[in-house]
């Protein structure tokens, strides 16, 4: 061939390659949720029926989660607020409407978590899971113990160092305030003095405050007792059959997580389509089955692991049930007084 063909060949080739459509860029998503709290084989499935990439990142605390929002440089598609902060978040301009309740999966989804007051028309989030937070102890070591918070804020010398509690401001003074008879997110420097005094009081039988790996901690006997979500409390007793999971009879903490899209995400239309395909029947249930929480859509119960449905810690009994409370958001004032107790306490 000729120089001259060669070169126009060349040239030829080079305009057609320019010409060719541009290889569609991979679907992705980041989801930013709590520690062990979604089923790695849920979200391979996920991407093999989507074809959308799953990078998941995770957090220990709604503070955390706000925190991050607030600096402005969150980088995910979905978070993972619990009810509280969803409002506080919404008031704050830091997540989405995306219009959840017109969602071909949002007719799934039944029961009070329908029309929750922190986004009752379901515009900004759609239920993942719901529980309760207590506290779990090795009856092994301890014996049977009474149905109260004074077991874990006033407890037995045996628990001297023996007990975790979670690294989460506002469970662990809601939990205070219950034993205590103080209102929740009190505004009043008087009752919130009690919270302190009796957390400060504790801190000799208290071995850390984490919220990770109180699963993994309760199983290896590092410690004797520990505040839990109710699922954990399930999957611990998976491997430690002598734990016992506590409805205390002044109260316990009933909360509800969602999953939500953040103000500045960059792959929306991925994040509805995870957040749709999260509202379908077998595919929450197989969260559900993982995590040991129950979630909002009736229709799941003919996926779930029977197992659930026999452990109190998942499936409360009908009387523990009136002991079960959500607390709403706290005003300033009160938010300010907590962060002080809980300084106070950490330090």
């Amino acid at each position: 061939m000729s120089t001259l063909k060669k070169t126009a060949a060349a040239l030829i080739a080079g305009v057609l390659i320019a010409a060719a459509p541009v290889a569609a860029e991979a679907k992705e998503l980041f989801l930013y949720n709590w520690t062990n709290y979604m089923p790695p084989d849920l979200l391979k499935r996920f991407t093999a029926e989507t074809g959308i990439k799953v990078t998941l990142d995770q957090y220990d605390s709604n503070e955390t989660l706000l925190a991050k929002l607030q600096a402005g440089g969150t980088g995910y598609d979905v978070i993972v607020p619990s009810d509280y902060m969803v409002k506080i978040m919404a008031d704050q301009g830091l997540i989405q409407d995306i219009g959840v309740n017109q969602m071909p999966n949002f007719k799934n989804v039944g029961g009070p978590l329908k029309a929750p007051y922190f986004d009752p028309d379901r515009k900004y989030t759609a239920p993942y899971m719901y529980g309760t937070t207590g506290f779990t102890y090795d009856s092994a070591v301890t014996g049977p113990l009474e149905s109260s918070w004074k077991e874990f804020f006033e407890p037995k010398e045996v628990l001297k160092g023996k007990i975790g509690v979670l690294n989460d401001q506002r469970e662990v003074i809601l939990a205070a305030s219950y034993y205590l008879g103080v209102p929740a997110c009190s505004e009043d420097p008087k009752q919130m003095k009690k919270v302190q005094d009796l957390l400060l009081a504790q801190k000799p039988f208290v071995a850390l405050y984490n919220s990770d790996g109180t699963i993994e901690r309760m199983v290896a006997k590092e410690v004797v007792m520990h505040q839990q979500w109710n699922g954990a409390a399930h999957r611990t007793k998976q491997d430690l059959k002598t734990a016992v999971y506590v409805y205390p009879k002044e109260g316990i903490n009933l909360w509800a997580d969602n999953l939500a899209v953040p103000v500045g995400a960059k792959n929306v239309e991925e994040a509805k389509t995870f957040i749709n395909w999260m509202m379908d029947p077998k595919n929450i249930a197989e969260a559900t089955n993982f995590t040991g929480y129950m979630n909002a859509v009736p229709g799941s119960a003919e996926f779930l692991d029977p197992a659930l449905a026999k452990d109190p810690a998942v499936v409360p009994p009908k009387e523990d049930e009136a002991l079960m409370k959500m607390a709403p958001g706290c005003s300033a004032k009160a938010k300010e007084l907590m962060d002080k107790v809980w300084t106070n306490v950490r330090k």
